[in-house]
């Protein structure tokens, strides 16, 4: 049971987690092609973004952090070669949350509420303080998805196999 929960747990950690980062690069290229529209041009497009995009960031992320979760959880138990790797990616998602919670959604809050006619006097600096919080957790993000790549591919490594002092290769019973 334990090696099903774990190869669910990869497949969902690598899928999931390769589709939030796709996301958020897609939402950086956009941020930064919108760095020269005036005020109310980049808040209208903000306001089609918080629409459903805030939803999709959820449902791609959450169960890449459940998984992640329970692959480090397996890992500490059983002893799993992509355990180091793993650890670090969880430890990047808690950076991706954090930096969610604390920055990236108390802006999109206030942005929702922004008029498209007439967008506060400190957009910009809110606007530039979201796309650099929104960096981070892409960085965080795709060094994360790399940690579980490389953890998925650690784990389907064959294991050595146990050698005689002579050199031959010992049977193992299974």
């Amino acid at each position: 049971m334990t090696n099903k929960v774990e190869g669910v747990g990869r497949i969902v950690a690598v899928a999931f987690g390769g589709v939030f980062a796709g996301f958020l690069v897609t939402v950086m290229v956009l941020e930064l092609s919108m760095r020269d529209l005036g005020a109310s041009a980049y808040t209208q497009v903000r306001h089609v973004e918080l629409d459903r995009l805030d939803t999709l960031a959820t449902v791609t992320l959450l169960p890449t952090a459940v998984a992640t979760i329970v692959l480090v959880g397996l890992g500490l138990r059983r002893g799993s070669p992509g355990l180091g790797l793993m650890s670090v990616a969880l430890v990047l998602l808690l950076v991706v949350f954090i930096t969610t919670i604390v920055v990236n959604l108390p802006i999109n809050a206030d942005q929702r509420d922004w008029s498209i006619g007439s967008p506060p006097n400190d957009w910009a600096t809110d606007r530039d303080r979201w796309q650099v919080a929104h960096a981070v957790r892409t960085g965080a993000t795709l060094l994360a998805y790399a940690c579980l790549l490389l953890a998925s591919r650690v784990h389907r490594q064959p294991a050595l196999e146990p050698r005689l002092a002579d050199g031959r290769q010992r049977e193992l019973s299974q």
